[in-house]
């Protein structure tokens, strides 16, 4: 066929050359009226590519899948993929793929970067094996295979291609329910996908920390993530524990293996249960694993070399390759997570990341408290997991699609949230709150349906203080409340640090702590009553006895040789228990200096409060009661006079308020004379809220309570001290006037000394400390050495200090504070120093 004429006069030749101004390819043979040409490819989002007019941006979005964004009627934009193609062998080879894992619940991304890190991984081994014993094709076809394997088992089915376009910034629910996306050029990209689809909240959620738990040497991955799509569910931010997935048959495997375990004849007294069920385990395992899938194999190895012999000649595949090392180390956690650990329950109860654990009821979610530090992506949370291996790990402070973190407000810490961990039946469920209680040596029954327990685990530095009880008491079936500490306590430094603390108060708990007062920290659940009280234990003398009492916890930490911490024990048989009259008796017969009472909130722990408080030396507790009244009323609830309140010397309130833990205030209850003697200008408050400031009286039925404000922290933060020596607020006591606050002549009439004298030991004390929080002095052991070198000798102990910031300056080119001046600086003690 003879080819078109090129006429110059044509207007749609001359419009043609517009599309293409370029070199142009020739088709047919040059004739004298000039040359028959089609304009050169373009890529299709080319403004010259004539052939899709409507297609406005096309790339690779992902290693085989194109993404392509077209403009439609209305200014609208469309969102299109194109996946790997797939022929009619491959499709067959893909269905034997889906027979072999239909059956089984597969574990998927929780977040886009997730996604992204799956997909690079591909498929574990154990998953890689079971498909070359289904498919045999070529590198090409097994590459298209394994993507759609991946995408319809392991990551996000349709979603996929979505969740691995790095180009996408937003996802969001249009106004049809249709699942939108935005990138930095469109918005919004209708993608044709029913925003109630499967998995689309997790396209727009936000990883804020990955990280690993240790169990039975095993790493245990844990991801907390928060879910941006709104309407998806009512808790934004989600706390997921990623056990390993299942291949089919493997959950008989376990119930076979659990069952078996104790089969055998035991001659010797097992002393680590962990170590004889995981080498029972994984031997019963590893010969089931070995006949199973030798089997597997001589079938696949019979189909392949029929079609190798005929084709090429090859001989059968060797059968070498029993089973994959990673699905004996899966099978092998369910069995020592049910028979050694605490069923589901085991990795959140072993997270370091984790301040509460909580199982309500059947049915119902795990809730948990996860710490600031994880929230915020502080604390090297990120970089502790086995999994975060990759560039991925850098983005957990950003929202969906590479968002900055910074311009969203993390989440709020100390709320609880929902976990992907539930019973699913009662009786599970009540095996795991009665093995949680027999931990402690307490039995559960019908007689005795609830208790207190402490849980002491091999790799878990810090008491894990528990309440559980079983369905007679709780409604919808057992439930379990499980408080952790810190693993490593926290220090008045870190307090500081914290915004929680001023200065001048950790120097005043100092003075207490040294000189035997009576201080309580009181306040709600989960303010940090007890972080407070351990933070400040260094401040008791290194040569003291301090003596801890505890109802049922162990929360008390003394860093003391010399110290002694006491527990009741619960039991059906009252002559099996131990209560506080008799712990009270042991400690007395110890001869502490001060004694430590961990919660006084029974009225075994009230009375035994009121009973040290006669004995002499320094008391110390944490109570439940949110400002001076509800302390009162308290204290008449369990019989006690609240009048009582006078002997003690300082009380704490620190609160909690969207996350943040801080001291709100600190009081000192005060008899009538003393009260009397203020300086009238510390009875007002400055702000007219007797919250923060002032002085005042409280009526508890005939008796009144009078309590001065000492300390207390204003709407903006900053904390308030009026009178302390050397303070911001002042410099003492204003010359003719009474006292801003009396509790420095308790500790001179405790001491043998005048007031004077001790208001001289704070201003010291208050240098000691700045020069702590300067110098950063954070860690607990660090700290107490320090206290125990100060205590022995002061002066060789300001020197060295002052030698070592020395020469740290000179490293760092100066100090980090501006304690001297243009001849000099200050030494911890406050002395000058050329």
């Amino acid at each position: 066929m003879e080819p078109r004429r090129e006429c110059r006069d044509d207007p749609a030749v001359a419009g043609s050359r517009a599309v293409s101004d370029g070199p142009t390819l020739r088709i047919g043979a040059e004739t004298s009226g000039g040359d028959e040409s089609v304009p050169a490819p373009v890529p299709p989002d080319d403004p010259e590519a004539w052939y899709a007019p409507d297609v406005r941006a096309q790339y690779e979005s992902a290693p085989g899948v194109v993404a392509t964004v077209r403009e439609r009627d209305g200014g609208r934009f469309g969102y299109d993929v194109r996946e790997p193609p797939l022929s009619p062998a491959d499709e067959r080879a893909l269905d034997r793929v889906r027979d072999r894992f239909s059956a089984v619940r597969h574990r998927r991304p929780l977040t886009r970067v997730g996604v992204v890190e799956r997909a690079e991984r591909g498929f574990d081994p154990k998953y890689a094996e079971a498909i070359d014993r289904l498919v045999d094709a070529s590198a090409a076809a097994r590459r298209r295979i394994d993507y759609h394997a991946l995408r319809e088992f392991r990551l996000l089915g349709e979603l996929t291609p979505i969740a691995l376009d790095d180009r996408i910034e937003v996802a969001d629910v249009g106004d049809e329910r249709e699942l939108v996306v935005h990138t930095e050029t469109f918005a919004p990209l209708e993608t044709g996908i029913d925003a109630d689809a499967d998995y689309v909240e997790r396209v727009a959620a936000e990883r804020l920390a990955q990280y690993a738990v240790e169990f039975a040497g095993l790493a245990v991955d844990v991801v907390v993530y928060r879910e941006r799509l709104l309407g998806s569910d009512a808790f934004e931010t989600k706390y997921a524990v990623l056990e390993p997935d299942l291949l089919p048959g493997d959950e008989e495997l376990i119930e076979e293996c659990k069952s078996r375990i104790w089969e055998t004849t035991v001659s010797d007294v097992v002393e680590d249960r962990e170590s004889f069920v995981a080498a029972r385990a994984r031997r019963f395992l590893s010969r089931r694993l070995t006949a199973r899938n030798t089997r597997a194999w001589l079938d696949a190895a019979a189909h392949r070399a029929r079609a190798a012999l005929a084709e090429r000649g090859l001989a059968a595949p060797p059968v070498d390759s029993r089973y994959a090392r990673d699905r004996l180390d899966d099978l092998a956690y369910y069995v020592l997570r049910d028979l050694v650990g605490e069923g589901i329950l085991t990795v959140p109860i072993r997270d370091p990341y984790l301040e509460d654990v909580e199982a309500n009821r059947v049915g119902e979610r795990v809730k948990v408290v996860p710490r600031a530090s994880v929230l915020s992506g502080a604390d090297g949370a990120e970089a502790t997991g086995a999994a975060e291996t990759t560039d991925a790990a850098e983005d957990a402070e950003t929202g969906a699609g590479g968002e900055p973190g910074a311009d969203v407000d993390p989440p709020t810490a100390g709320e609880r949230v929902p976990t992907n961990l539930s019973f699913d039946d009662e009786t599970t469920f009540v095996n795991v709150v009665t093995g949680i209680a027999a931990r402690d040596g307490t039995e559960l029954n019908a007689s005795t349906p609830s208790a207190k327990v402490n849980l002491e685990l091999d790799g878990v530095p810090q008491t894990i203080r528990c309440a559980v009880a079983l369905p007679v008491i709780s409604e919808g079936g057992p439930h379990v409340s499980i408080r952790k500490q810190r693993a490593d306590a926290l220090t008045p430094v870190d307090l500081v640090e914290r915004g929680a603390l001023s200065v001048e108060l950790v120097t005043l708990l100092w003075l207490l702590y040294e000189h035997r007062g009576v201080v309580l920290f009181a306040g709600p659940t989960g303010v940090g009553k007890t972080t407070l009280l351990n933070a400040h234990a260094p401040f008791i003398p290194f040569d003291a006895r301090p003596v801890s009492v505890d109802e049922g916890s162990r929360e008390v930490r003394l860093p003391h040789e010399t110290g002694v911490s006491l527990t009741t024990r619960d039991h059906e048989d009252a002559y099996k228990s131990v209560g506080m009259a008799e712990l009270m008796t042991e400690a007395n017969y110890l001869n502490p200096d001060v004694e430590v009472i961990a919660e006084i909130n029974t009225p075994e722990s009230f009375e035994t409060f009121g009973e040290s408080l006669a004995t002499g030396h320094g008391v110390i507790g944490t109570t439940h009661a949110e400002d001076i009244g509800a302390l009162a009323d308290r204290l008449r609830e369990r019989d006690l006079p609240a009048r009582l309140l006078r002997e003690v010397d300082l009380v704490v309130f620190p609160r909690q308020v969207d996350g943040e833990r801080y001291v709100s205030r600190a009081i000192e209850p005060l008899s009538e004379a003393a009260y009397e003697g203020l300086d009238p200008e510390a009875k007002r408050s400055p702000s007219g809220d007797p919250k923060r400031g002032g002085a005042g009286v409280v009526e508890v039925g005939d008796e009144s309570v009078r309590y001065n404000t000492v300390a207390w922290r204003d709407g903006d933060g900053a904390f308030r001290f009026p009178g302390a020596p050397g303070g911001s607020d002042g410099r003492g006591d204003a010359p003719g006037a009474g006292p801003r606050f009396r509790v420095f002549d308790r500790i001179a009439s405790r001491t043998d000394r005048d007031r004077e004298a001790v208001a001289a030991e704070f201003e010291s004390k208050r240098r000691y400390v700045e020069y702590l929080v300067r110098d950063g002095v954070d860690d607990p052991e660090a700290l107490f050495e320090f206290l125990a070198d100060l205590r022995t000798d002061e002066a060789a102990t300001v020197e060295r200090a002052a030698r070592t910031r020395g020469r740290s300056n000179d490293r760092g080119g100066g100090g980090n504070g501006s304690d001297g001046g243009e001849d000099g600086e200050s030494d911890p003690a406050g002395r000058r120093r050329s």
